[in-house]
């Protein structure tokens, strides 16, 4: 079994964590333009030899892992510091041994309310810290694509992986992919096949968008 770092938006940490996520969707890369082929083979020369894109699966080609392998979930935190700039724990002790015992927070579990002046209240219950009392934070958050494995609370476990054009999705997979249980989240009136559709074309490149139908690896998991 492998593990290696998977990257979400805010949206997708949350879907995840309420168990509306239980799909991704990726790009599949190195594909002849017009061709159904992968551009090389599963060998240790690596000679060029073109593989069918639908066989890339059972060659355990996908970049992300196979069937049991685990992802580490790399998204926006923060370390909590004081003043100085430098860390300290959940008791406002400065630490001098490095940054791995820090408080540190996910912004996917923190909100900011009305009259706070841009500050983030964080949960004052949760299983990734002790229980406080009211915190705000006003800091600068820590791109998820920075993010050190050992900062992750979420680790994803492989159930299925297979290649497939990205319409090839039908409302089932739009689900499972975190379109939200309450629908005024998505302006209440869009479906799921509009939410992932603009979903995809927010975060992939212009020819990668949904139009385009790239072939894509379909990759299933469970939250362990």
């Amino acid at each position: 079994m492998k593990e290696r770092g998977i990257i979400f938006n805010t949206e997708m940490v949350r879907a995840i964590l309420d168990g509306r996520k239980t799909q991704t969707r990726r790009v599949v890369n190195n594909v002849i333009p017009g061709n159904c082929l992968w551009l090389k083979k599963p060998t240790k020369t690596r000679s060029g030899t073109t593989t069918h894109v639908l066989d890339a699966p059972k060659y355990s080609l996908c970049p992300l892992g196979k069937v049991g392998d685990r992802l580490w979930v790399r998204e926006t935190f923060a370390l909590l510091g004081n003043e100085d700039g430098v860390c300290i724990d959940w008791n406002d002790n400065v630490l001098k041994t490095g940054e791995e015992q820090a408080a540190r927070i996910y912004k996917a579990s923190c909100e900011q309310k009305d009259g706070d002046y841009g500050l983030w209240s964080i949960p004052d219950d949760a299983d990734w810290k002790p229980h406080t009392d009211n915190h705000k934070y006003d800091g600068t958050w820590t791109p998820s694509i920075h993010m050190p494995s050992w900062t992750s609370r979420i680790t994803l476990e492989i159930t299925d992986v297979r290649v497939e054009r990205l319409q090839a999705a039908s409302d089932d997979d739009f689900k499972a992919e975190g379109y939200p249980l309450e629908r005024e989240l998505t302006g209440g009136s869009t479906d799921a096949f509009c939410w992932f559709r603009h979903l995809w074309d927010s975060v992939s490149k212009p020819d990668c968008n949904y139009e385009s139908n790239p072939w894509v690896w379909v990759i299933e998991f469970k939250r362990v």
